[in-house]
C-alpha cells in the first residue's frame, strides 16, 4: 500500500472531523429541541426558581455545543478551495472538543433537572455529580492519560 501524502492526510482528516461533528450535532440538536420544548409545558409553569436556573443554563450549554459542532463545518464551507485545510482542522478539533465540553454539561444539567423534579434533594445531587464525574473520566481523562504516553503523528 502506497503511504499518504500531506494532501491526502489532510483529507482523511477533514472527512473524519465532518462526519464525527455529524454524529454529535444530531445528538445535540434533539436535546436542544427537547430543552426549547419543555418552557411550553404545564410542568415548567409549576417548576421551581432552582429548576428553571438548571434549565436556562443547560439550555445555554445545548447552544454553545451546536454553535461549537458548527463552526467546523462553516469554516470548511467558507474557506473551501483556499488552501487553509491545516488551519480547519486545528480550529476544528480545538472548537469540537470544547463542544465536547459543552455538550457534556448539557447532559449533566439535564439530568440535574430531570432527577430534581423525579427525586428532589439529595439524590438528584448525588446522580448528578456521579454523571459529571463519568462523562469528565470517559470523554476527557482517560484520553488525556492515554494521550500523555503516544507521541501526536506529523
Amino acid at each position: 500500500m502506497k503511504p499518504e501524502d500531506d494532501q491526502e492526510r489532510l483529507n482523511r482528516n477533514v472527512n473524519e472531523l465532518l462526519q464525527e461533528l455529524r454524529v454529535a450535532q444530531a445528538g445535540v440538536q434533539i436535546l436542544f429541541g427537547f430543552l426549547l420544548a419543555v418552557v411550553f409545558t404545564e410542568v415548567y409553569a409549576r417548576a421551581s426558581g432552582f429548576q428553571r436556573g438548571v434549565h436556562l443554563v443547560t439550555m445555554l450549554f445545548a447552544a454553545a455545543s451546536v454553535a461549537l459542532f458548527t463552526t467546523p463545518v462553516a469554516w470548511h464551507r467558507l474557506l473551501f478551495r483556499h488552501g487553509q485545510r491545516p488551519v480547519i482542522i486545528r480550529v476544528a478539533n480545538r472548537m469540537s472538543v470544547a463542544g465536547l465540553g459543552c455538550l457534556a454539561a448539557t447532559m449533566t444539567g439535564t439530568v440535574l433537572l430531570v432527577t430534581n423534579v423525579v427525586l428532589g434533594g439529595w439524590p438528584s445531587v448525588l446522580i448528578t455529580v456521579l454523571v459529571a464525574a463519568a462523562f469528565g473520566l470517559v470523554w476527557f481523562l482517560l484520553p488525556l492519560r492515554i494521550r500523555a504516553g503516544v507521541a501526536p503523528e506529523p
